[in-house]
């Protein structure tokens, strides 16, 4: 056809110059335009071309475009002589943090002075300015990667200034992936100390500044006001369930499938719609993932593009260390099953871990789980949602993440697996206490929590691994009822794989009751004898002799597996 697809560009100034394939967002200039916004902040997914229509609005607003109006030909907002007028007419300030991913807080801060140094690069033609005094060209000069942090945090604030004054307008700025830095540092354990340094740096960009006339900030969190955004009162903020700019970011249904239809691939459309639809932004559904789709096009073949463009370390680590609830909702999920919960927009970091539906609130803004239904109360101010995985992509990328968790070398869980399909507890018992010596420090949490809670996270960590491992030869559940209780793990075997089924009990042993391991085994397995926790699998049709029974008693990483039979 004659579009090129160019995989990856994120400059609007080369996509139009080459006529690469584009579908047209320029929209999104008029509506912010006319929502006259002083400070707009748009949370949207990763590879949602967030960075795409902030380059194409520096295109349409910066001086440094000024009478380049070829690149909007053809376009929306090009069509209406008002906007035509408004092209090039604004000094404009563009950044982007989506690079800055420092392993500590030193390395955060000179990536983001590196960013403020290289803006001042840019635009060292306004100290050729009459306007600059003397103290202001040595403010100037003291912008560098090795500034302290008191000039970094008046950087923006100042080029303001000196922006204005040399056009005799006021600035727009424009800051990409601005919660970038706030996310690694989460990861890595210095978002406290961070956190002080943002905030004075946007207070001085954002609120304080005079010589701003508007501005916009992309990114994938709503991080809470109290942390980042305490003084800015002058902030709106676009959520994925906001009716702003709801088909300005991402592509439609209908833009999809014109797509398919212009590059000869109409017959893919069922199959692009399970593979990458389901994300829902406002009240517009079957919103696409631009970079699947992009990549889809150019490949034609259906793959976790989407899923697999970037990390996932911060997701990976608040489910690996989210308590036994958090693993089996995601093991539900992952079933197909949704979660009705009450979520807070608003991201705080430092409460991931401990705060009621925190992670479902990061999941959703991050894209992996989409909301089927919402309802926000007046009287309580609490919304509700009701969530599913957004489809078959983001499926496969909770399967890997998984997968990786017991893929290191030192985890020999694929001998394990093999060992339970054998029934061999003497091998089981070995492997089990070398997956559990390597892997409990990865599901438990360092801070504050009940030492016999590890187990449980640890369990449930297990049983998501065995979903992924065994998946086509068993349906696995855990903590469901059965006969008088709920088991903690059932394995049953899917029709055709000649399998035996099995019940898993998992206990801590309590020294006042128990004097051994051995006999903490013997209270699992007299647990699922007494319990009758063999009932729903005799309900399915399995002889009670074909029914395999494990118990595993723990004890600090100590791990014993028995077996018992009716």
């Amino acid at each position: 056809m004659g579009k090129t697809i160019s995989i990856g560009a994120q400059s609007f100034e080369f996509i139009r110059k080459n006529d690469c394939f584009f579908i047209d967002k320029s929209d999104l200039i008029r509506e912010w335009w006319e929502n006259q916004d002083a400070v707009t902040l748009i949370t949207r997914p990763r590879r949602f071309g967030k960075t795409l229509n902030l380059d194409m609005l520096n295109c349409f607003f910066s001086r440094g475009y000024e009478g380049r109006g070829e690149l909007f030909d053809g376009l929306s907002i090009w069509e209406d002589e008002k906007y035509r007028k408004l092209q090039g007419s604004y000094p404009v300030i563009f950044l982007t943090f989506a690079d800055i991913k420092g392993q500590n807080l030193e390395e955060t801060k000179l990536g983001i002075k590196h960013a403020l140094s290289k803006l001042y690069e840019t635009h060292k033609f306004v100290k050729d300015g009459k306007n600059m005094g003397e103290k202001e060209q040595e403010f100037f000069d003291a912008v560098s990667s090795k500034m302290p942090d008191d000039v970094a945090v008046l950087a923006l604030k100042y080029l303001s200034d000196y922006l204005s004054r040399y056009y005799g307008q006021k600035v727009l700025i424009f800051l990409d992936e601005y919660d970038t830095p706030l996310q690694e540092a989460y990861v890595n354990g210095y978002w406290k100390e961070l956190v002080e340094f943002i905030r004075s740096l946007f207070n001085s960009t954002f609120k304080t500044n005079p010589y701003m006339e508007r501005a916009i900030m992309t990114g994938i969190t709503r991080v809470s006001k109290e942390s980042i955004f305490s003084d800015l009162n002058n902030l709106t903020v676009i959520t994925t369930t906001s009716e702003k700019y709801r088909t300005q970011f991402g592509f439609t249904e209908e833009e999809v499938f014109d797509a398919l239809d212009f590059f000869g691939m109409s017959e893919k459309k069922d199959g692009v719609k399970k593979w990458y639809d389901g994300f829902t932004f406002g009240s517009q559904k079957d919103v696409y993932n631009p970079w699947s789709i992009i990549n889809f096009l150019e490949e034609k073949k259906y793959r976790p593009y989407w899923a697999n463009s970037s990390s996932n370390s911060l997701i990976g680590l608040l489910i690996r260390q989210g308590n036994a609830e958090t693993k089996m909702i995601v093991e539900d999920l992952m079933k197909g099953r949704r979660l009705e919960t009450e979520i807070d927009e608003e991201i705080i970091f430092d409460q991931l871990l401990k705060k009621k539906g925190a992670v479902w609130s990061l999941l959703l803004a991050s894209g992996y789980l989409k909301a089927v239904e919402w309802h926000f109360s007046e009287e309580t101010g609490i919304s509700s949602y009701c969530l599913e995985l957004t489809n078959q992509e983001v499926h496969i990328m909770f399967r890997n993440m998984i997968h990786g968790w017991f893929s290191q070398e030192d985890i020999p869980y694929n001998n394990f697996i093999k060992a339970l399909l054998l029934d061999d507890v003497e091998a089981m018992n070995e492997f089990m206490n070398e997956i559990a010596l390597a892997t409990f420090s990865s599901f438990d949490i360092a801070t504050s929590v009940a030492k016999n809670d590890a187990p449980e996270r640890f369990y449930h960590g297990f049983v998501l691994g065995l979903m992924v491992e065994l998946a086509d030869r068993y349906e696995i559940t855990s903590n469901r009822e059965s006969g008088f209780g709920r088991y903690d793990i059932q394995l049953v075997p899917r029709e055709g794989a000649g399998l035996d089924p099995m019940i898993i009990e998992f206990k801590v042993r309590k020294p006042l009751r128990e004097a051994s391991l051995e006999e903490t085994v013997a209270a699992a397995l007299a647990q699922i004898r007494d319990k009758n926790y063999d009932a729903s699998l005799i309900d399915r049709g399995f002889e009670k002799e074909r029914i395999r029974h494990y118990g595993f008693a723990f004890e600090g990483k100590q791990v014993l597996i028995g077996e018992g039979k009716l």
